[in-house]
Order: structure tokens, then sequence, then C-alpha cells
């Protein structure tokens, strides 16, 4: 999908998706790992990367 790594970090590096929604999210690694991002959408704490194709 991204040619060159500035854009493979502007599409990938710190952004989630909410696993029962799938509404995405910006947010460092640190805060998703330790559960203290909610989804703003459902109000859950499960997140997952974004998927690269």
């Amino acid at each position: 999908m991204a040619k060159f790594p500035e854009a493979d970090a502007r599409i990938f590096r710190n952004k989630f998706v909410c696993k029962s929604c799938k509404s995405k999210t910006k947010t460092s690694n640190l805060k998703v790992l330790a559960g203290k991002v909610t989804c703003a959408n459902c109000g859950s704490h499960a997140f997952r990367p974004v998927r690269k194709k």
C-alpha cells in the first residue's frame, strides 16, 4: 500500500481500531497496552492496530 516510509508512518503509526465498533483512534502504544484508552463511540477498551493490506 505505502511505497515509502513517510507514508507508512502516517497511515499506520500510533493508529488503532476498536474491536467492537471498528472506529479508529490515534494514540500511543503504551496507553493501549495499559488499557487507559477508551473508544469514543462505544466505550470499549479493546483495540487492535490498523491492518496493512
